[in-house]
């Protein structure tokens, strides 16, 4: 099921606003992904998105690719756990990463860079 993300039912001054049409099929969006962090493998949601082109998705995850910007190398670490998400407060408490996240892996904290609900990767980088 879709999300209707259409503005025909706003008015800024408060007054009623009646559709003069119906939805229509492009103002469709989805649901949140609400990446969370899981002690199994991790899952990649496939989904059909507008013009028939795929959007992946990861659902749940374990890994990240942490790059050292010292160096410029990358490595595939284990995540141990979520310490700050700055979209939402909550989401840190409830496992959810999104970008921006600070995580804890095995190479010391990293912010995530990637944006894991849109792209179907998580890329990080190494925090000084």
């Amino acid at each position: 099921m879709g999300v209707y993300q259409g503005n025909d039912f706003k008015k800024i001054s408060g007054g009623k606003k009646r559709p003069h049409r119906s939805n229509r099929k492009y103002e469709l969006g989805s649901y949140p992904t609400h990446t969370t962090l899981s002690s199994e493998e991790h899952s990649i949601i496939r989904e059909r998105v507008r013009g028939g082109n795929i959007k992946l998705r990861v659902k749940r995850c374990l890994y990240v690719n942490v790059t050292d910007p010292k160096t410029g190398r990358s490595k595939k670490c284990r995540v141990l756990k979520i310490l700050e998400t700055p979209a939402n407060r909550e989401y840190s408490q409830r496992g959810i990463i999104t970008k921006g996240s600070i995580v804890e892996t095995e190479l010391g904290k990293a912010r995530i860079t990637s944006r894991p609900g849109q792209e179907g990767v998580i890329n990080a980088v190494l925090l000084g």
